[in-house]
């Protein structure tokens, strides 16, 4: 080998590099356990909140130390924040966390533009394109575009009651087509999402998780947001929604609109048709203290006192009023808000309302900690509803403890917001009534102004806030808010306690699949496999090195990668050992027999490596978290692999028979395993055919009457991960889940006390409220099963839990659709670039069919394979994305077998010019049976161990990788070679005749 000197300097410095970015991850591991220590012995168990009290201890510790020097490495000193910016990032399913895609309301952005107009063409557009997304691959503003279209009659875009407004005026004239139109609009959608998108980047970092990632995909108006190592979910899924709407809003005083209470109950009466809200058991003496109860509270006597057990739509919901002089109009239970509110805004009881009052904007406050009662509000509103002051006018925010000590949000406004809050302040304060402060619908606080006009711009929110409340809202304010809802339409939550799992069962899998690897090689290979193992485990150590100088994250699957570049590293040595020991066999010298081993192995190797690594690439493209994160490491893994083979294996053995050692390149176990070996390939193809076309037709049938089991990734829907305290049959869980969902699937997931549920209940709303109400509603069915559990234990985030809710996974069918189309072109794409590649390189179609007719063989038998055997294997085999990459995976595996055959018939075919094409074909199967078969073996070996110890989470991801890579060996041998033989046979017929 020329250059070694070269290749040995480029090792050292390759190896001192990785070396020197792993130390930051050893590091800063050694400081969050620390500090998660000292948060342990600091706050006990027997605390209240314990868990979040140490959440908080740690986080602040930790921000404590940020600037400090934690790491001196002689040459250089490293913070806190230096270190953790260095080290290795684990993903979602490694450290626990929320992986969200975030859909921007392009609906409420296209509303805004038009100043809210009532144009009936407009706003029929827009429901029609809600409509035509449920089943369309276009943005939401294409479909309106088309949509409007349809409709528009003689309306154009740039009419006045449209888009022609104040705001745009300059931007859009009336005389504009609705072209130009459209162009102009699309740009400030974009400028929308882009706001949105800095407005969350701002919202992350203030949160001041470690290690987010945030991106937009495509022009969809969708954001993709993962936050590893989060433990509070609940917070961070309010953070990223919170459109942070502030809004000053003058209130009336509570008592003013007791008689309309009193009327529009009345009227309701004759609207609503509510039935009694007594039940058997009360006694008549009950029923009449409610009626007198109300009638106290309504300064009202004319209420029949029967009238409670008959139709009180309102009065019977209420349940209290505020002081003399507040705000409060009445308390009512938070289950009835909605159904308070629509009664309020109904038009024939706004008629009741005085015309001073006409436009009056009820909302609700916000709960007390452990209340079931929320008090409802009476803004001072007007025909357009707009507050008299907005959260535009904010330029500064903090987190503030208030008069009496608790948690508070003190604000600084602009100049001109500052005018209008000494306006509004000096009319509340010469009226005596209060100011209401609103965040998104939501009554804050409603204070009195008892020292006159405020000048200055300065003002405070309280509305008893925690202290994270108070320090999430100063963050949102200071960042900006978002300029239109923002809903989580796909969601991946996993505690950090089974992330741990996924770290202690990713490394038990690592180090078994590495040792018996590691064995083998010297099995097999003696001195030599020893040379190669040394390689191997350089490769990892420049994997790990890699992913860490990138900033790249590590997942479960990314795991899974490397162990598989374990396999794909001991396929390179496979076939240069495999040559070298072809050389020697011929008679040739030592050196010389290595020399040419490593030659002629190379164009195999970089052929095989090549086309795995397109289709890792492709996955790259097309996959997102995890499904990214094993391509990633798949890339890597295929360069280090190429490099460690090739040059540093070759270090060791030149150095060893350098200086007088002897290598046989074989044991005396396998010294003789495939030698000589000369089977006729060609003559059992027809058997071959027909015994794959048995398998291709029963997977065919199978797919037509039994299909698949569709994850949600595909279909849509809720899936949540449970563990219970003791065994429990998923028969009668999904019996009791259906009777509550109407729809719902319970299933194994492991061991028997865990289950995966999916449910496809409310399956086109993605609020955080139906989120919320979902889970709500599973803890209440599933109780019984739990032994106790408390809701709050249910749903925790905490490091050590072990029962309860340990992951949920959101997906809409809008992005199912469009994941499950992304899929379909991933995997077409990798045929056709996988297509050209060998036709580029065997300079044949015929080889480029074979390959790709062995590939849709193996695909189709796999997905065969999961037809069949879905519905009574004791682990979960959905067809989601990572089953996809599993495909991908498979797709690159066959290749690289059928590839290295291949190869070696086109040398035959250049070096042995007088033997028949068929013997050509059979030799070359012959005489890389060995390769194949031992690659096959090792890398199955890899795979079932990962697929024992791995995990549940990708036991189906690697069923469906082992079936394929004995499937793909197969198809290599009698199915891509016999195909290409055939074809070129027939070519070479019709020449003949012609």
């Amino acid at each position: 080998m020329q250059n070694k000197g070269l290749v040995k300097l480029f090792a050292i410095l390759f190896g001192l590099v990785s070396i020197y970015q792993l130390s930051f991850t050893f590091k800063a591991n050694q400081i969050e356990s620390n500090a998660e220590a000292v948060a342990i012995s600091k706050i006990p168990d027997t605390e209240p909140d314990y868990r979040e009290k140490r959440s908080n201890d740690e986080a602040s510790y930790l921000q404590s130390i940020a600037k400090d020097t934690v790491f001196n490495m002689g040459v250089a000193k490293y913070t806190y924040d230096e270190v953790k910016q260095k080290a290795m990032n684990l993903g979602l399913d490694l450290k626990g966390g929320i992986n969200v895609i975030l859909q921007i309301s392009v609906k409420d952005i296209l509303k805004g533009l038009a100043n809210n107009t009532k144009s009936p063409v407009f706003n029929k557009a827009l429901d029609d394109a809600s409509e035509l997304q449920k089943n369309s691959q276009n943005t939401y503003l294409e479909d309106f575009f088309i949509a409007f279209d349809k409709i528009k009659g003689d309306t154009k875009l740039a009419s006045p009651d449209i888009f022609y407004t104040k705001e745009l005026d300059g931007e859009i004239e009336g005389s504009m087509s609705d072209d130009q139109v459209k162009s102009v609009i699309t740009t400030k959608i974009d400028e929308s999402i882009t706001s949105a998108f800095e407005v969350l980047r701002k919202r992350i970092d203030e949160f001041g998780v470690t290690s987010p990632n945030i991106q937009r995909l495509g022009n969809s108006g969708r954001i993709l947001v993962e936050l590893p190592g989060v433990k509070d979910i609940e917070r961070a899924s309010t953070l990223l929604q919170s459109t942070a709407q502030l809004e000053f809003w003058d209130a009336y005083r509570g008592e003013q609109f007791l008689p309309f209470i009193q009327q529009a109950n009345d009227v309701l009466k004759g609207i609503v048709d509510v039935k009694t809200n007594t039940t058997e058991v009360e006694n008549e003496d009950d029923e009449n203290a409610q009626d007198s109860k109300i009638d106290d509270l309504l300064g009202a006597t004319s209420i029949d006192s029967t009238a409670n057990t008959s139709n009180n739509p309102l009065v019977d919901l209420w349940r209290g009023m505020g002081y003399q002089g507040g705000p409060v109009v009445g308390r009512f239970e938070i289950k009835d808000k909605e159904t308070v509110l629509k009664y309020l805004n109904m038009p024939q009881v706004r008629a009741l309302l005085p015309a001073e009052q006409r436009y009056v904007k009820f909302a609700f406050g916000k709960p007390e900690a452990n209340s079931e009662i929320v008090d409802l509000y009476a803004l001072v509103g007007n025909r357009d509803n707009i507050p008299e002051l907005s959260g535009a006018v904010v330029v500064d925010a903090r987190n503030v403890y208030g008069p009496t000590g608790k948690p508070a949000v003190s604000m600084q406004m602009n100049a001109k917001g500052a005018k209008i809050w000494e306006e509004m302040t000096g009319k509340a304060f010469s009226q005596g009534s209060q100011i209401a402060i609103v965040l998104d619908n939501v009554v804050y606080s409603a204070p009195g102004v008892t020292t006159g006009p405020i000048s200055g711009g300065s003002s405070e929110i309280s509305g008893n806030f925690t202290l994270n409340e108070a320090i999430d809202l100063a963050n949102v304010l200071r960042a900006g808010k978002l300029p239109a809802r923002a809903e989580i339409i796909a969601s991946e939550v996993v505690g950090p306690s089974l992330g741990q799992e996924s770290i202690d069962s990713g490394t038990t899998s690592f180090m078994i699949a590495l040792a018996l690897v590691l064995v083998w090689m010297i099995v097999y290979y003696g001195k030599a496999g020893g040379f190669a193992d040394i390689a191997m485990v350089f490769n990892i150590v420049l994997i790990f090195g890699v992913l860490s100088g990138l900033g790249a994250v590590l997942t479960l699957p990314g795991i899974a990668g490397i162990v598989l570049t374990i396999g794909m590293s001991v396929d390179a040595n496979v076939i240069i050992f495999e040559r070298i020991r072809e050389e020697l066999a011929k008679g040739k010298g030592q050196k010389e027999a290595i020399q040419d081993g490593f030659s002629n192995a190379l164009s195999s190797i970089l052929d095989a490596n090549i086309t795995t690594g397109l289709t890792a690439l492709i996955l790259f493209v097309f996959g997102t978290g995890p499904i990214k994160g094993f391509a990633t490491t798949l890339l890597i893994g295929i360069v280090t692999s190429l490099f460690t083979a090739i040059f540093i294996t070759r270090l060791f053995v030149d150095w060893y028979i350098n200086k007088g050692g002897k290598l046989e390149f074989s044991t005396p176990i396998t010294k003789n395993l495939f030698r000589n070996i000369n089977i006729e390939f060609l003559k059992k193809r027809k058997v071959a055919y027909i015994i794959s076309s048995i398998f291709i037709i029963v997977s065919l049938g199978s797919l037509f009457t039994n299909s698949l089991d569709q994850g949600v990734d595909f279909v849509g829907g809720r899936t949540y991960q449970v563990r219970f305290t003791q065994d429990v049959s998923p028969t009668e869980i999904t019996n009791v889940l259906s009777d509550a969902f109407g729809s719902a699937d319970a299933k194994t997931f492991g061991t028997s006390n865990q289950l995966k549920i999916t449910t496809k209940y409310k399956i086109d709303e993605t609020s955080a409220e139906v989120d919320e109400e979902i889970r709500s509603k599973l803890f209440t069915v599933l109780q019984p099963y739990l032994s106790g559990l408390t809701y709050e234990d249910f749903i925790s985030d905490s490091d050590t839990k072990t029962v309860g809710l340990m992951q949920s996974f959101k997906v809409s069918p809008t992005i199912a659709d469009d994941i499950k189309q992304a899929s379909f072109w991933a995997i077409l794409g990798s045929l056709i670039v996988v297509f050209l590649y060998i036709l580029l390189r065997f300079k044949k179609w015929q080889f480029s069919l074979g390959a790709v007719a062995a590939v849709f063989h193996d695909v189709l038998i796999v997905l065969g394979v999961f037809s069949l055997t879905y519905k009574f294997m004791p682990f979960s085999m959905e067809v989601d994305q990572a089953f996809i990459a599993a495909i991908l995976t498979v797709i690159g595996y066959s290749l690289n077998d059928t590839v290295i055959v291949f190869d070696r018939v086109r040398e035959y075919v250049n070096e042995h010019t007088t033997w028949n094409f068929n013997k050509i074909v059979d030799v070359s199967l012959s005489s890389t049976l060995g390769r194949t078969l031992n690659t096959s073996l090792t890398t199955l070996v890899v795979l079932l161990t990962i697929f024992i110890f791995g995990g549940e989470s990708i036991r189906g991801f690697m069923f469906a990788l082992i079936v394929g890579i004995v499937v793909g060996t197969y198809s290599s041998l009698f199915i891509a070679t016999p195909i290409m033989y055939d074809t070129i046979n027939k070519s070479e017929e019709k020449k003949k005749k012609n």
